[in-house]
């Protein structure tokens, strides 16, 4: 029998594929959840479980040892624990008054070039550059662009956090979720026993850009720029090729004429076709985003993914409010639990590789596509 140095080495190297099929590394991954100060103390004494260890590690090593001697019992133990403990937490959120909250975001804008790393925007933007040497200069910034940009960042985090703890609650209201009570890295959640880690995301923009060019389709922006110059369209050349894109698909909704309509309608039918063609085939973009996944964030977990497209625009740019939208999400959602159980683990299982990786990744993931 494997030990328990055994299951923390392999989930310590973030190599968890044994898990998926083991019952001894789910336990332990079940057991990893409850060890927490309050969590344990109140399991061992629920089961009368004696414990000798003084430490948290060597109190989740013991209690270990003690319930894989008895596996069928242990893990209904927990099964059931973690359950009830799920309840109280489920029960606790004001999932109304959340949703309220975050429909008074108006905007998504990071602010900054590097969303998610507001330090580095920030150093490269305002710190090593060459063209802010003097102080006054640096303090007239924080009202004009500084402060734009943090307040920016942090609404945005703020929203992406409290949508995404909505959203798992959608997942563990269900009756085929078993959740972690505790966070355990790389785990949110088990289905059928088998790990998997939540990742909410939306179309992404470079897929769409890799498909359009294996049809021969010009990219978008290219496209825009060409039927603008057709149509007679002016827009500023100069600016960032996010706000060209604003600008001449705006200039063409506002014509309100059928010429400039049919440009906006052939767009959208082109990245629909590739959208259809990713719900038919989701282990090709789920492939895609592992493969194209950020390095500091790398990871070969099972994971599923939630795809949000808005499709009320060309480039789906309003896929960010999908996140509070759980008239759409929730019967999605369980739609896809409902079934998930009859799939197998061969309509589950990719491979894929890592840029600067020799290893060949195996894990088990499928995509949930929230379309509005």
């Amino acid at each position: 029998m494997k030990d328990f140095a055994y299951w923390k080495k392999l989930h310590d190297s973030d190599n968890l594929t044994e898990f998926n099929t083991d019952s001894f590394g789910q336990l332990w991954l079940k057991t990893k959840s409850i060890i927490r100060k309050g969590l344990i103390s109140e399991f061992i004494e629920k089961y009368s479980i004696k414990l000798t260890a003084n430490s948290l590690e060597g109190q989740f090593e013991e209690l270990f040892l003690i319930l894989q001697s008895n596996l069928s019992q242990s893990d209904h133990q927990l099964d059931l624990y973690i359950k009830e403990k799920n309840i109280q937490t489920l029960n606790s959120l004001d999932r109304e008054s959340l949703v309220s909250e975050l429909y008074k975001l108006r905007t998504f804008e990071w602010g900054g070039n590097y969303q998610n790393s507001l330090d580095k925007y920030l150093v490269s933007q305002y710190v090593k550059t060459q063209t802010i040497i003097s102080y006054n200069t640096l303090m007239s910034k924080f009202e004009q662009e500084i402060n734009r940009a943090v307040q920016g960042y942090v609404l945005n985090s703020w929203y992406n956090h409290w949508s995404s703890i909505l959203i798992e609650h959608i997942f563990k209201s269900h009756p085929s979720i078993l959740p972690t009570v505790g966070q355990i890295k790389s785990v949110d959640f088990f289905i059928n026993n088998i790990p998997y880690d939540l990742k909410v995301t939306y179309f992404p923009s470079e897929y769409l850009r890799l498909k359009r060019k294996e049809k021969a389709l010009p990219v978008e922006l290219t496209f825009l720029k060409r039927k603008a110059k057709d149509l007679s369209i002016n827009f500023d050349k100069k600016a960032k090729g996010s706000d060209i894109y604003y600008e001449i698909t705006e200039k063409l909704r506002d014509r309100n004429d059928q010429v400039s309509q049919s440009v906006l309608d052939q767009l959208k039918s082109e990245n629909m076709i590739i959208v259809n063609e990713a719900q038919h085939n989701p282990k090709t973009l789920a492939k895609w985003l592992y493969e194209n996944q950020g390095e500091m964030r790398f990871g070969s977990e099972n994971r599923l993914f939630i795809v949000l497209i808005d499709t009320d625009t060309n480039n789906f740019s309003n896929s960010w409010k999908l996140k509070r939208n759980f008239e759409i999400l929730t019967p999605t959602i369980n739609n896809f639990l409902n079934t998930f159980s009859s799939k197998k683990i061969s309509d589950l299982e990719i491979n894929f590789k890592y840029p600067g990786k020799s290893d060949i990744f195996t894990a088990l993931t499928d995509v949930i596509f929230v379309l509005k």
